[in-house]
């Protein structure tokens, strides 16, 4: 069972030197990573660990000749670990190789799916582990941090998406082979990897208002955004070599029903009575289908009947049908519930602790609901540059279009109301909710979801380049052979 859908959950030590040890010409032939951070404390605790070690081995020698058994020699050299990759300030070790082939082979197998042969699997997944290096000596030079609450977020949210509790989650890891623990660390490296990939490719990718257009005026874009009909269906059959009074009972029987739906009558209700169609006893109802899906007898009628508007006999082969439009959705016309919103947001950073923010937060809070003028709070308080100047207003906002611990608040939180402070990814908000409307946002959503298509395509090739050029711009040696574009 693959818990994490777009997390990979591969343990992946990440050792970070800071020196020019790792940088060309040094360092080729290292065995083992003493410790994760250079640090004062980490080389003390090396230290003890060295001496620990050498007083556990003079024992053992002492207690071999009394007993007189022998131990391999301290001369001899024991291989704990090796360097595989080195990538510009940071390394790859054959151990993180190993737990990744491990977890990704396992991983497979549940899925029944054919390995490909191991030396294949082995080049992709170190050129994985090289790329996610890169990609996280990025992150580190540019800041960019996930916290402890995103991530018990996230977490959180991966255990529900799976139908789970935490405690289950963190039992189903161990029934994987994998621990809670580096499951956590990977989650966050993923993370990493995801926000730093946004950052840098996203300024890369631009739609505009003709590529839009155009898509939505092809093929495929007609079929994602046009409307779709819930389609209600009768039949009066005829059966096979009909005679002309058979024809004419049927068309007779077809008209009676025709008019007791144009005086009102329940359409379901009537097709669960006299309907001979397959689907008369679920009320008539064939479900929903795509403009482009439409039934042939029925594709130039559909679109222009309204809804529960009947349908004029149809002739086929097969018998009289009537056919409605039970429901519609999509399309040019649809009507969204929208919310005029503005929030305050207090960031955790580089000198603001989380705790120093959630303090911060709730201080707000307690002064707005004293009387203090939100707009004002906002400007001289929120971390949002963009709504902060304009006093936290985030102007009238549909649904989907902020992360969900926004908008789950936003959705609880009544006209005139001010939320309690909640905690997204992005740190501490408190909302308010000024008023509510409904509008027809067809037009707009279809924009949106075009735009959407687009990106996606464009973010995707970027991608692929941004990862081939920072490749291409790091230093990498692999097994003693040194890859450096500015050797070339």
């Amino acid at each position: 069972m693959n818990l994490f859908k777009n997390f990979k959950y591969s343990t992946l030590k990440y050792c970070s030197f800071k020196n020019d040890s790792f940088k060309k010409g040094g360092f080729k032939n290292s065995s083992f990573c003493l410790n994760q951070k250079t640090s004062r404390s980490g080389l003390t605790l090396s230290i003890i660990v060295l001496l620990s070690s050498l007083t556990s081995i003079a024992l053992a020698e002492q207690i071999a000749t009394q007993t007189g058994k022998k131990i391999p020699s301290t001369t001899e050299s024991v291989l704990l670990d090796k360097v595989i990759a080195i990538v510009d300030d940071d390394i790859v070790m054959l151990s993180e190789l190993n737990q990744r082939i491990t977890s990704i082979t396992s991983r497979l197998k549940r899925q029944g799916a054919q390995l490909p042969p191991m030396d294949i699997m082995r080049s992709r997944i170190l050129e994985q582990l090289i790329l996610e290096s890169i990609q996280l000596q990025l992150a580190d030079r540019a800041g960019i941090r996930i916290g402890d609450s995103q991530l018990n977020t996230t977490i959180q949210n991966i255990a529900q998406s799976n139908k789970m509790t935490l405690a289950q989650f963190e039992a189903q890891l161990e029934l994987e082979g994998d621990t809670y623990a580096s499951a956590r660390e990977q989650i966050r490296r993923e993370m990493l990897v995801t926000r730093v990939q946004k950052r840098e490719v996203d300024r890369r990718v631009r739609v505009t208002d003709q590529e839009i257009a155009n898509f939505l005026a092809s093929k495929e874009g007609r079929a994602r955004s046009g409307t779709e009909y819930n389609i209600g269906h009768i039949l009066i059959a005829l059966p096979e070599s009909a005679s002309q009074a058979q024809k004419a009972a049927a068309e007779q029987r077809a008209n009676d029903i025709l008019k007791t739906l144009k005086a009102g009558e329940d359409f379901q209700k009537v097709a669960i009575a006299k309907s001979d169609g397959r689907q008369a006893l679920n009320g008539g109802v064939i479900g929903w289908r795509k403009e482009t899906e439409l039934p042939t007898i029925a594709e130039d009628i559909i679109p222009a009947l309204a809804i529960n508007e009947p349908s004029k006999l149809v002739k086929t082969s097969s018998g009289f049908h009537i056919v409605t439009v039970l429901d519609k959705r999509g399309g040019q016309q649809q009507m969204v519930e929208q919310a005029m919103v503005r929030h305050i947001l207090i960031s955790p950073n580089e000198i603001r602790t989380e705790d120093e923010a959630k303090e911060i937060i709730y201080k707000l809070h307690e002064r707005i609901l004293g009387g203090d003028d939100f707009a004002s709070i906002a400007k001289s308080n929120s971390d949002d540059p963009v709504s902060a100047i304009d006093g936290g207003s985030l102007d009238w906002v549909s649904p989907g279009q902020m992360v969900p611990a926004f908008e789950q608040t936003m959705e609880a939180t009544k006209a005139g109301e001010i939320s309690q402070p909640f905690r997204s990814q992005f740190g501490w908000h408190i909302l308010q909710v000024t008023e509510r409307r409904t509008k027809d946002m067809g037009n707009k959503i279809q924009a949106n979801q075009a735009q959407q298509v687009i990106h996606r395509r464009k973010f995707e090739d970027e991608l692929a380049n941004w990862l081939l050029e920072i490749k291409g711009e790091a230093f990498i040696e692999i097994k003693g052979e040194t890859k450096n574009d500015e050797d070339a």
